[in-house]
């Protein structure tokens, strides 16, 4: 448990960037466009230089984490991949969720299609640190260690994202600020965690997070985790004692760590948009349009 956080933020960082670079480079090529030899117009003829070309790739963005309005959620996705449908750009009043899209949002998030080499990834982790050595190795231990990640993230995202969200009638959402210095959006985006929205539009004590995310990591912890267990070793007639993980102490450090590693992505939420923004912009020359004197 004590390699958890470790492991899930040096995760995210190397996930995220291994699936980034792909993209960053399709972006920065130059296009065809661009490496076209430039040609002169005939003599005689007039030239006027064209209206700058629309950017196409804003209006693109900008419908992405719009077209949801209806439903008050967003289509977009951190770094092109991961979920991030509950974080609203320039969102100002909104109506609150409903129960109903509580929970539709979450199952959405929770068994997206990222999530699953997502949670192979951080598992393949675990399995080389040993973390919770009461898994085993082998492949049995790393289906169990898939298993426990997919089912703690999973039972963190209903109990802090649905359930306690619809019993004290508190916004999941995250309401992007978008303005100010780099410190006061960072600290603003940690502060969520603490502080959220209710569905009266007020700021509130964020229960859903806080109790949620302490509720979800007692439930994992003293259900299906590992209890203690004697193993044999290499030398015959020699046992090895495996401590049990359904601790109290246990369950608290799986509470700090996702809280940190929500912490964290918090805080990548809120700087997502300019880095995206920066990631697809295109530089474009405009041709020359030739008219007939």
């Amino acid at each position: 448990m004590a390699t958890k956080l470790v492991t899930r933020l040096a995760g995210v960082f190397v996930f995220w960037s291994i699936l980034l670079l792909p993209g960053a480079a399709q972006q920065s090529a130059p296009s065809s466009s661009s490496s076209a030899p430039t040609q002169s117009a005939p003599a005689g003829m007039q030239t006027s230089t064209p209206p700058q070309p629309v950017d196409t790739q804003t209006k693109k963005d900008a419908k992405t984490t719009s077209e949801s309005a209806g439903q008050g959620t967003s289509n977009d996705r951190l770094f092109f991949t991961l979920p991030n449908f509950l974080t609203l750009e320039n969102a100002g009043r909104v109506p609150p969720l409903t129960a109903k899209q509580k929970f539709a949002v979450t199952v959405r998030g929770s068994f997206d299609y990222s999530q699953y080499p997502w949670h192979a990834f951080l598992s393949g982790i675990s399995q080389a640190q040993d973390s919770e050595p009461g898994y085993g190795q082998g492949w049995a231990g790393y289906g169990k260690r898939y298993a426990a990640s997919f089912a703690d993230g999973t039972i963190e995202n209903f109990m802090t994202g649905a359930i306690l969200p619809s019993l004290l009638h508190q916004d999941p959402r995250y309401f992007q600020s978008g303005h100010g210095s780099f410190m006061h959006r960072a600290f603003y985006a940690m502060s969520r965690n603490l502080i959220t929205r209710g569905d009266s539009g007020k700021n509130q004590f964020n229960y859903s997070e806080v109790v949620g995310g302490a509720m979800a990591a007692a439930i994992s912890t003293f259900s299906y985790h590992p209890t203690s267990k004697v193993v044999t070793t290499t030398t015959p007639g020699v046992y090895r004692y495996i401590p049990s993980d359904r601790t109290l102490e246990n369950a608290a450090k799986v509470w700090g760590t996702q809280y940190a590693y929500d912490t964290m992505t918090i805080v990548i939420k809120e700087f997502w948009p300019d880095i995206r923004r920066k990631l697809r912009k295109t530089k474009s020359e405009p041709g020359i349009t030739v008219e007939k004197p």
